[in-house]
Protein backbone atom coordinates (compact mmCIF):
# COMPACT_ATOMS: atom_id res chain seq x y z
CA UNK A 1 0.00 0.00 0.00
CA UNK A 2 1.25 3.80 -0.86
CA UNK A 3 1.32 6.32 2.04
CA UNK A 4 -2.02 7.69 1.40
CA UNK A 5 -3.81 3.80 1.83
CA UNK A 6 -1.58 3.24 5.03
CA UNK A 7 -2.88 6.38 6.56
CA UNK A 8 -6.44 5.65 5.90
CA UNK A 9 -6.19 1.90 7.13
CA UNK A 10 -4.31 3.02 10.25
CA UNK A 11 -8.37 5.25 10.64
CA UNK A 12 -10.18 2.35 9.67
CA UNK A 13 -13.11 4.62 8.66
CA UNK A 14 -13.88 6.55 5.81
CA UNK A 15 -17.19 8.68 5.56
CA UNK A 16 -18.93 9.04 2.76
CA UNK A 17 -20.36 12.20 2.33
CA UNK A 18 -23.10 13.70 -0.09
CA UNK A 19 -23.18 17.89 0.86
CA UNK A 20 -25.50 19.48 -1.01
CA UNK A 21 -24.26 23.23 0.56
CA UNK A 22 -20.71 23.59 0.39
CA UNK A 23 -20.26 26.84 1.47
CA UNK A 24 -22.29 26.53 4.14
CA UNK A 25 -21.49 22.88 5.66
CA UNK A 26 -17.64 22.02 4.45
CA UNK A 27 -15.29 23.48 6.63
CA UNK A 28 -17.60 22.89 9.86
CA UNK A 29 -17.95 19.42 8.75
CA UNK A 30 -14.12 19.13 8.24
CA UNK A 31 -14.06 20.53 11.70
CA UNK A 32 -16.31 17.95 13.16
CA UNK A 33 -14.50 14.64 11.52
CA UNK A 34 -11.22 16.24 12.68
CA UNK A 35 -12.24 16.68 16.56
CA UNK A 36 -13.45 12.94 16.48
CA UNK A 37 -10.38 11.49 14.86
CA UNK A 38 -11.32 10.70 11.35
CA UNK A 39 -9.65 13.37 9.08
CA UNK A 40 -10.34 11.37 5.76
CA UNK A 41 -13.66 12.05 3.76
CA UNK A 42 -15.31 10.87 0.45
CA UNK A 43 -17.07 13.54 -1.12
CA UNK A 44 -19.32 12.19 -3.82
CA UNK A 45 -19.84 13.50 -6.85
CA UNK A 46 -23.59 12.41 -6.53
CA UNK A 47 -24.06 16.06 -5.31
CA UNK A 48 -23.39 19.71 -7.35
CA UNK A 49 -20.65 21.29 -6.04
CA UNK A 50 -18.13 18.15 -5.07
CA UNK A 51 -15.21 19.93 -5.88
CA UNK A 52 -16.12 23.44 -4.27
CA UNK A 53 -16.62 20.78 -1.34
CA UNK A 54 -12.74 19.13 -1.44
CA UNK A 55 -11.51 22.51 -2.22
CA UNK A 56 -13.09 23.98 1.04
CA UNK A 57 -12.17 20.77 3.29
CA UNK A 58 -8.92 20.68 1.73
CA UNK A 59 -7.96 24.42 2.43
CA UNK A 60 -9.42 24.55 5.85
CA UNK A 61 -7.84 21.38 7.07
CA UNK A 62 -4.29 20.29 5.07
CA UNK A 63 -3.78 17.21 7.37
CA UNK A 64 -7.01 15.83 5.72
CA UNK A 65 -7.31 13.13 3.46
CA UNK A 66 -9.94 14.18 1.22
CA UNK A 67 -11.04 12.39 -1.95
CA UNK A 68 -14.35 12.26 -4.43
CA UNK A 69 -16.40 9.22 -4.61
CA UNK A 70 -18.84 8.27 -7.38
CA UNK A 71 -16.74 9.26 -9.95
CA UNK A 72 -17.72 8.52 -13.33
CA UNK A 73 -15.74 10.52 -15.76
CA UNK A 74 -12.25 11.71 -16.29
CA UNK A 75 -13.64 14.83 -16.51
CA UNK A 76 -14.28 14.52 -12.81
CA UNK A 77 -11.05 12.97 -11.95
CA UNK A 78 -9.30 16.76 -13.11
CA UNK A 79 -12.01 18.16 -10.84
CA UNK A 80 -10.71 16.31 -8.40
CA UNK A 81 -7.34 17.09 -8.81
CA UNK A 82 -7.95 20.70 -9.35
CA UNK A 83 -9.36 20.81 -6.10
CA UNK A 84 -6.50 19.18 -4.08
CA UNK A 85 -8.19 15.90 -3.80
CA UNK A 86 -6.29 13.38 -2.78
CA UNK A 87 -7.92 10.21 -4.22
CA UNK A 88 -10.61 9.05 -6.46
CA UNK A 89 -13.83 6.51 -5.71
CA UNK A 90 -15.50 4.53 -8.36
CA UNK A 91 -18.41 2.71 -7.82
CA UNK A 92 -17.34 -0.01 -10.75
CA UNK A 93 -14.28 -1.04 -12.21
CA UNK A 94 -13.64 1.39 -15.31
CA UNK A 95 -10.18 0.57 -16.70
CA UNK A 96 -10.05 3.82 -18.49
CA UNK A 97 -10.41 5.79 -15.52
CA UNK A 98 -8.05 3.81 -13.52
CA UNK A 99 -5.78 4.25 -15.71
CA UNK A 100 -6.19 7.90 -16.33
CA UNK A 101 -6.07 7.98 -12.63
CA UNK A 102 -2.15 6.15 -12.39
CA UNK A 103 -1.25 8.40 -15.33
CA UNK A 104 -2.44 11.56 -13.31
CA UNK A 105 -0.53 10.14 -10.01
CA UNK A 106 -3.94 9.75 -8.05
CA UNK A 107 -4.46 7.16 -5.67
CA UNK A 108 -7.73 5.14 -7.25
CA UNK A 109 -10.37 2.65 -5.15
CA UNK A 110 -12.42 0.78 -7.89
CA UNK A 111 -15.71 -0.65 -6.58
CA UNK A 112 -15.26 -4.46 -7.24
CA UNK A 113 -17.07 -7.75 -5.83
CA UNK A 114 -16.83 -10.41 -8.13
CA UNK A 115 -13.67 -12.69 -9.58
CA UNK A 116 -13.88 -10.69 -12.92
CA UNK A 117 -13.34 -7.27 -11.34
CA UNK A 118 -10.88 -8.63 -8.66
CA UNK A 119 -9.07 -10.42 -11.56
CA UNK A 120 -9.23 -7.44 -14.24
CA UNK A 121 -7.65 -5.13 -10.89
CA UNK A 122 -4.99 -7.56 -10.12
CA UNK A 123 -3.77 -6.63 -13.47
CA UNK A 124 -3.94 -2.87 -13.43
CA UNK A 125 -1.72 -3.44 -10.41
CA UNK A 126 -4.00 -2.35 -8.04
CA UNK A 127 -4.07 -2.74 -4.20
CA UNK A 128 -7.02 -1.58 -2.50
CA UNK A 129 -10.30 -2.27 -3.77
CA UNK A 130 -13.79 -0.58 -2.64
CA UNK A 131 -16.34 -3.24 -2.31
CA UNK A 132 -19.74 -1.92 -3.31
CA UNK A 133 -22.75 -1.97 -2.06
CA UNK A 134 -20.76 -4.62 0.59
CA UNK A 135 -24.08 -6.09 2.59
CA UNK A 136 -26.09 -6.34 -0.94
CA UNK A 137 -23.39 -8.35 -2.71
CA UNK A 138 -22.77 -10.93 0.02
CA UNK A 139 -21.10 -9.16 2.62
CA UNK A 140 -18.09 -10.11 4.84
CA UNK A 141 -18.68 -13.65 3.82
CA UNK A 142 -18.02 -13.13 0.28
CA UNK A 143 -14.89 -10.85 1.09
CA UNK A 144 -13.27 -13.68 2.80
CA UNK A 145 -14.38 -15.78 0.07
CA UNK A 146 -12.96 -13.61 -2.37
CA UNK A 147 -9.80 -13.24 -0.68
CA UNK A 148 -8.75 -17.00 -1.14
CA UNK A 149 -7.72 -16.53 -4.69
CA UNK A 150 -6.98 -13.18 -4.30
CA UNK A 151 -5.56 -12.45 -1.28
CA UNK A 152 -2.99 -9.36 -2.71
CA UNK A 153 -5.96 -7.02 -2.12
CA UNK A 154 -7.03 -5.08 0.53
CA UNK A 155 -10.82 -3.84 0.74
CA UNK A 156 -12.54 -1.13 1.65
CA UNK A 157 -16.39 -2.15 2.26
CA UNK A 158 -18.70 0.58 1.64
CA UNK A 159 -22.92 -0.24 1.77
CA UNK A 160 -24.97 -1.00 4.76
CA UNK A 161 -21.58 -0.50 7.05
CA UNK A 162 -22.82 0.84 10.66
CA UNK A 163 -22.27 0.80 14.12
CA UNK A 164 -23.35 -2.78 14.83
CA UNK A 165 -21.68 -4.54 12.32
CA UNK A 166 -17.81 -2.16 12.14
CA UNK A 167 -16.61 -4.04 14.20
CA UNK A 168 -16.76 -7.45 12.56
CA UNK A 169 -15.77 -6.07 9.54
CA UNK A 170 -12.57 -4.33 11.03
CA UNK A 171 -11.57 -7.30 12.61
CA UNK A 172 -11.26 -9.18 9.60
CA UNK A 173 -7.20 -8.88 8.23
CA UNK A 174 -8.18 -8.13 4.43
CA UNK A 175 -10.26 -4.99 5.55
CA UNK A 176 -8.27 -1.63 4.76
CA UNK A 177 -10.82 0.51 6.29
CA UNK A 178 -15.21 0.63 6.17
CA UNK A 179 -16.79 3.68 4.09
CA UNK A 180 -19.75 4.61 5.53
CA UNK A 181 -22.48 7.72 5.79
CA UNK A 182 -23.90 6.72 8.93
CA UNK A 183 -22.07 9.34 10.96
CA UNK A 184 -22.80 11.77 8.38
CA UNK A 185 -26.27 11.69 7.07
CA UNK A 186 -28.33 14.04 5.69
CA UNK A 187 -30.53 14.94 9.00
CA UNK A 188 -27.13 15.38 10.47
CA UNK A 189 -25.26 17.44 8.37
CA UNK A 190 -28.47 19.64 6.91
CA UNK A 191 -29.01 20.77 10.59
CA UNK A 192 -25.71 21.30 11.95
CA UNK A 193 -25.47 18.56 14.23
CA UNK A 194 -21.51 18.57 14.61
CA UNK A 195 -21.07 17.83 18.19
CA UNK A 196 -22.81 14.43 17.19
CA UNK A 197 -20.97 13.95 14.12
CA UNK A 198 -17.73 14.18 15.98
CA UNK A 199 -19.14 11.62 18.87
CA UNK A 200 -19.77 8.95 15.88
CA UNK A 201 -16.54 9.89 14.76
CA UNK A 202 -15.10 8.88 18.03
CA UNK A 203 -17.29 5.80 18.65
CA UNK A 204 -16.00 4.26 15.29
CA UNK A 205 -12.69 4.72 16.26
CA UNK A 206 -12.71 2.76 19.23
CA UNK A 207 -15.02 -0.09 17.58
CA UNK A 208 -12.40 -0.14 14.83
CA UNK A 209 -9.44 -0.56 17.69
CA UNK A 210 -11.08 -3.12 19.69
CA UNK A 211 -12.04 -4.91 17.05
CA UNK A 212 -8.07 -5.07 15.81
CA UNK A 213 -6.53 -6.22 18.74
Amino acid sequence: MNELQKRISQIGVVPVIKLNNPQRDAKPLADALCAGGVPVAEVTFRAAGAAEAIRIMTESHPEMMVGAGTVLTTQQVDETIAAGGKFVVTPGLDIEIVQYCQQKGITVFPGCTTPTDYHAAFKLGLEVLKFFPAEQSGGLAKIKAMAAPFPMFQVMPTGGVGLKNLGEYAACPVICACGGSYMVTADLIDNGKWDEITDLCKKSVEIVKEARK
